[in-house]
């Protein structure tokens, strides 16, 4: 496993600085964000992304099942929750009310590393529906599945296996004998091989749910993996780019914007 996952830390700041530096710049390239935008992050983890946007004043939410996680974040951004410029809630996302919990409808809504973590992509694009003001936009940040490291192999503990690529791809009988011969999590990680989502499947579920694409970039270096492994961001080649289902192989992350049809 890489330190950074066990320096929570370490990660937090990864994760800020991949928000500031990446995705706002992303988003402003069709969206403007201005003080008092409401910003809604589902699976925040500690809330790092989300504390780029509380540096630009907007009012924030977090909310994750783990409450190990909110009760990190909690203490890293305790001066903007007692300003109540920021509430993170351990809460599943289906059960949360939207007036009760939230206060009503979202700007933004931010999904960074999560959406390839959820059982039902389709149900929960049409949950935050409701959570999305009609002229709202939903930012999307994920691996396609077929990437080399889709089925977040970084996290085995053994080094061997974090470092191989494309191995999360075997049948699911044969991926989890590997894993438990090398003593790995198989639970959770054959969950993500479950629950990972190629880029052609997300573009069908946007077209499902009647959401369209506002604006979209393909990287063959993900901009986070330059905070995590030190490398250069490259965007992803236009040929390859325009090649469906080859793509996904050689694409390690994908950036959306997606707003109401």
């Amino acid at each position: 496993m890489y330190e950074f996952h066990s320096d929570s830390d370490r990660y937090f700041q990864i994760q800020k600085i991949t928000s500031r530096e990446y995705i706002i710049p992303f988003i402003e390239e069709v969206y403007s964000i201005v003080p008092e935008t409401r910003v809604l992050e589902i699976g925040c983890n500690q809330a790092g992304v989300l504390s780029a946007f509380l540096e630009r004043g907007c009012m924030g939410i977090g909310v994750d099942l783990d409450e190990n996680y909110i009760a990190e974040g909690r203490k890293k951004l305790s001066d903007y929750i007692e300003t109540k410029q920021l509430q993170l809630i351990s809460k599943d996302i289906y059960l949360i009310d939207e007036e009760k919990d939230l206060g009503g409808k979202f700007d933004i809504i931010v999904l960074k590393d999560v959406i390839e973590h959820i059982p039902n992509q389709e149900k929960l694009l049409k949950r935050m529906k409701n959570l999305l003001h009609p002229k709202g936009i939903i930012f999307f940040g994920f691996p396609p599945w077929q990437m080399p490291f889709g089925g977040h192999q970084q996290m085995c503990k053994r080094k061997i296996l974090s470092q191989m690529p494309y191995f999360h791809l075997l049948p699911m009988p044969i991926y989890k004998k590997v894993l438990k011969s090398f003593g790995e999590n198989v639970e959770k990680l054959a969950e993500i091989k479950e629950t990972g989502i190629s880029i052609e499947r997300f573009e069908k579920i946007l077209k499902r749910t009647s959401f369209k694409i506002l604006n979209q970039e393909h990287y063959f270096i993900n901009p986070i993996y330059k905070y995590k492994f030190n490398l250069k961001v490259r965007k992803q080649s236009p040929i390859i780019r325009s090649i469906p289902y080859l793509r996904d192989f050689f694409t390690t992350g994908v950036f959306y914007i997606v707003t109401r049809d």
